[in-house]
């Protein structure tokens, strides 16, 4: 599995990904897109604005949109890393938001992300991941705990965990 930004080639297989998400209703942190009107191209410039901090809205702050792949190019899931903390990222998002698309999940894709993820974030000055999780997902607890996650809380449903990045 690799975990990288997103580029042009990839655009099939993203939407192909991004449509089982729809079809499922299934939650997709760490991927973020307008399913009325979607526009792979647009969604790759707003990427690479929002990497660089341009454009991007009030009480967002700049970060890198990730996708995880297969060997074989199948776009397997989103990460989201942001590069600063706001004050709604320090209570409730932290500094990673990932998901794994649902024909996918179970296999340990979503703890190898979060393993990838980490590195971007070292090569982004980044010394503590705040990486959180509802209080009613498990899994994505255990994908946490296995990446050093160190609990700190759980405020309104939302369990924090701090993970030094190495």
């Amino acid at each position: 599995m690799e975990l990288r930004r997103p580029t042009l080639a990839d655009k099939e297989s993203i939407l192909n990904m991004m449509a089982e998400f729809e079809e499922t209703q299934s939650a997709h942190d760490g991927g973020f897109w307008d399913a009325e009107a979607f526009v792979y191209e647009d969604w790759l410039e707003s990427n690479r604005d929002m990497e660089m901090g341009l454009g991007i809205p009030d009480g967002w702050v700049p970060a890198v949109q990730l996708v995880a792949f297969a060997r074989d190019g199948q776009a397997l899931g989103f990460l989201n890393l942001r590069l600063r903390l706001s004050d709604y990222l320090r209570e409730k998002g932290g500094h990673i938001g990932y998901s794994i698309r649902p024909s996918e999940r179970g296999k340990g894709y979503a703890k190898e992300s979060l393993r990838q993820g980490l590195k971007v974030a070292k090569g982004k000055n980044i010394k503590q991941a705040l990486v959180t999780c509802s209080t009613e997902n498990p899994t994505s607890r255990a994908v946490i705990l296995a990446n050093g996650g160190v609990y700190e809380d759980v405020r309104n449903g939302t369990e924090r965990y701090w993970i030094e990045v190495e």
